[in-house]
């Protein structure tokens, strides 16, 4: 399990920083536990990679879904938001790029799990169209046909966000 852990460490908190927007050492160590849990569960079909970068993307949006996440986030006052602007401008700049990572995340989530499973392959893992084919058993045109409705999708939800 040493060596697991030592391989896929850097990986982990990397997909854990682009879903979350920020590290979360309980998400990491919820992806050791479940990694444990399942490795007899585990069969070498595929990539031990992929497998533990899908378990960690799916820890990680169960993570929105907690009650600790969203009480965290009603929990921030508009007080200590407030604080941090004056504080520095750069701030300023963190706070914004974290909602709006927040806001695009929720997006991406409330997508229909076809078009969700494909965007998050491609923008996320930064899979080939070969592999999301490979990994989902479609059509490259298919994993293509996906991403272009998605991408349409998500344009629609979050264009508020191009005027900002």
């Amino acid at each position: 399990m040493q060596t697991l852990i030592s391989e896929n460490r850097s990986r982990i908190r990397a997909i854990i920083r682009k879903m979350t927007g920020s590290y979360n050492e309980d998400i990491e160590q919820e992806v050791y536990l479940k990694t444990w849990e399942k490795q007899a569960q585990y069969q070498e079909r595929g990539n031990f990679k992929a497998w533990i970068t899908t378990l960690t993307t799916n820890l990680c949006r169960d993570y929105f879904r907690t009650k600790a996440y969203k009480t965290q986030m009603q929990n921030v006052s508009s007080q200590e938001v407030a604080e941090l602007v004056d504080e520095d401008k750069s701030q300023e700049m963190i706070v914004d790029m974290k909602k709006r990572q927040k806001i695009i995340l929720k997006a991406v989530d409330s997508l229909p799990a076809k078009m969700r499973d494909v965007i998050i392959f491609y923008e996320f893992e930064e899979m080939s169209y070969e592999e999301i084919a490979t990994r989902l058993k479609i059509s490259v045109g298919t994993v293509k046909s996906r991403l272009f409705t998605a991408r349409n999708i998500l344009s629609e939800k979050l264009s508020f966000l191009k005027g900002e």
